[in-house]
């Protein structure tokens, strides 16, 4: 109660003064406060980025994959401080072939653009084409995909508007669909961007022994040059390179613009240029950092010669490195510091933007309340149950730090033998803390699957026997257990669960786990309920709140 009447409070003086509520996280912020920056700007798996600049605002996107909803728009006014605006995809195409896991497939390394009025974003899904949506409003409802292209293995789509009217696209090519990749080609589309009327023109072939597996292209024109933005080299080790041409369709001079050099951050792989109302020029990419995901960072760009220069040019050769810290852009804007979302109480009837489901949503998955706590029902496993990979209604979020302490009070019903539900480290390697109903009681428990996507089986060890906090009948008895829950994240991804009884005292439970990224994403942490195979009846838990803090863990 206490809880809820604070944020009551909280709110009805936001809703006064009119000032939208802000988040600012407790375990990584990019803006030192003083004019600065450091990188990444944000610390989470937000894969191939890309930006578009409306005036004085700035409209992110990046790839979802089988996570829904898809396609995150994440809004700033300064390029460093950013918020969860909304989703421009609810549903993923096919319907039906979505509603269960599709690990890595899905929403590839979307383009998102402005023009006449209204925001598209293109992406490509190398099972079905490329595809797009649009609107008005950023922050308001999407229309539905249009299939621009169908087709298998075209990926990384990016749209440019012409000064004669004309409309082209450009993409690249999934090896393990097409059976060809590190080419880029350019078709054309019809002036409302909805569908390709032309044949692909190779632009680049990156078979030169040189630049192997390019992609995620994006395409611009600058001072009559048309520019193709487009790393090469793969994603850990790769380099930015811009290929530069007087002709859309070529033929097109490359030029290495941002390499790793002497600094730590691998990659640095691709992302979008964007320039801002004062004429600066600014770039913004992806590192891999495996469990943590594929984290953003932001470098200033310096033209030479109509030729980018991405990061710090030391040796001025015309290629930069990548700033750890670096002076925020001249924007007239006065944005506070500000965060993607990450802890929740669960007290509105939406729920929070930093959630995915690990499917396309159905109503039996979970249902938000106003009653302050998040309910998910258990999902029935089936007969030949191998472990968590095939389980769609994992609710989860980013990882949103290296280091970091995740927080949460669960009340588990369960109606049958069997029953469990829990927090969980999710990935390719994943680990749960849950409480099991065995008997007329509770049993907490550690389970560990290695390497899930190849069907191997949960390594499951009891803890500790827990007493019931309620029971009542409704046919046979449902027990009722109160538990905190909490797991620390130390460098490394290094994850240790603890649990409590009381919510002042917790205990170490099990043995240390190391977090591993997923499907081309990093790990994610959240909740799950589950039932055995065959129980028709399913018990749920309420989530009351998760918090994301930078704490001990007792």
């Amino acid at each position: 109660m206490k809880k809820r009447i604070l944020w009551l409070t909280v709110n009805l003086l936001w809703i006064i003064t009119g000032i939208a509520q802000p988040y600012v996280s407790s375990v990584w912020v990019s803006d030192q406060g003083d004019g600065t920056y450091i990188n990444p700007i944000l610390h989470a798996n937000y894969s191939d980025p890309d930006v578009c600049a409306v005036g004085e605002d700035f409209y992110m996107t990046a790839s979802s994959f089988n996570c829904t909803p898809g396609l995150p728009v994440l809004h700033s006014k300064d390029l460093v401080n950013w918020r969860i605006l909304n989703y421009a995809l609810e549903i993923l195409e096919p319907r039906e072939f979505f509603s269960t896991p599709q690990h890595g497939k899905g929403v590839w390394a979307p383009s998102i653009r402005y023009h006449n009025g209204e925001f598209y974003i293109y992406w490509g899904d190398p099972d079905w084409g490329i595809f797009m949506v649009k609107t008005k409003d950023p922050a308001g409802e999407w229309e539905k995909p249009v299939l621009v292209k169908p087709g298998k293995g075209m990926i990384d789509p990016t749209p440019l508007w012409d000064d004669d009217g004309r409309v082209y696209l450009v993409h690249a090519w999934a090896g393990s669909r097409a059976g060809i990749n590190s080419t880029l080609v350019i078709c054309e589309m019809n002036r409302e961007g909805t569908a390709v009327i032309s044949p692909p023109v190779m632009v680049f072939d990156g078979n030169d022994g040189v630049n192997h597996t390019i992609e995620g292209p994006k395409l611009y024109k600058r001072n009559g040059y048309y520019y193709i933005f487009a790393p090469a080299g793969g994603v850990e080790r790769g380099w930015q390179l811009v290929l530069r041409s007087e002709s859309i369709y070529g033929p097109y001079e490359p030029k290495i613009v941002m390499a790793q050099g002497d600094t730590d951050i691998n990659g640095p792989h691709q992302g979008a240029w964007i320039d801002t109302e004062s004429g600066e020029s600014w770039f913004i990419h992806f590192q891999d950092r495996e469990m943590y995901g594929r984290i953003i960072h932001l470098n200033p760009v310096k033209w030479v010669n109509d030729w980018p220069v991405i990061g710090v040019d030391k040796d001025g050769s015309g290629c930069g490195e990548p700033v750890r810290r670096y002076k925020k852009p001249a924007v007239k804007s006065k944005w506070g510091i500000e965060t993607p979302a990450e802890s929740d109480e669960f007290d509105t009837r939406n729920l929070g933007l930093q959630w995915q489901w690990h499917a396309n949503y159905q109503d039996f998955f979970g249902v938000i309340s106003d009653m302050g706590f998040m309910r998910i029902y258990g999902y029935t496993l089936s007969e030949d149950f191998k472990n968590f990979w095939e389980v769609p209604n994992l609710l989860l979020q980013k990882f949103p730090a290296e280091t970091f302490t995740a927080t949460t009070k669960l009340t588990f019903t369960a109606k049958e033998e069997g029953e469990k539900a829990g927090l969980i480290i999710m990935g390719w390697n994943y680990s749960y803390l849950s409480v099991c109903r065995k008997g007329d009681g509770f049993v907490l428990e550690q389970s560990v699957c290695k390497d899930a996507e190849q069907g191997n089986p949960e390594i499951v060890k009891e803890l500790a026997q827990l007493p019931v906090s309620g029971e009542y009948k409704v046919g046979s008895p449902n027990y009722l257990i109160d538990i905190y829950m909490r797991v620390q994240v130390k460098p490394g991804g290094e994850c240790s669960f603890f649990y409590s009884t009381d919510g002042e005292h917790y205990l170490p439970a099990g043995e240390p786990f190391t977090a591993h990224q997923g499907k081309w994403i990093g790990a994610k942490t959240g909740f799950f309920c589950v039932n055995p195979h065959g129980v028709s009846m399913r018990g749920w838990v309420d989530v009351d709140w998760f918090r994301i803090e930078k704490r001990d863990p007792n």
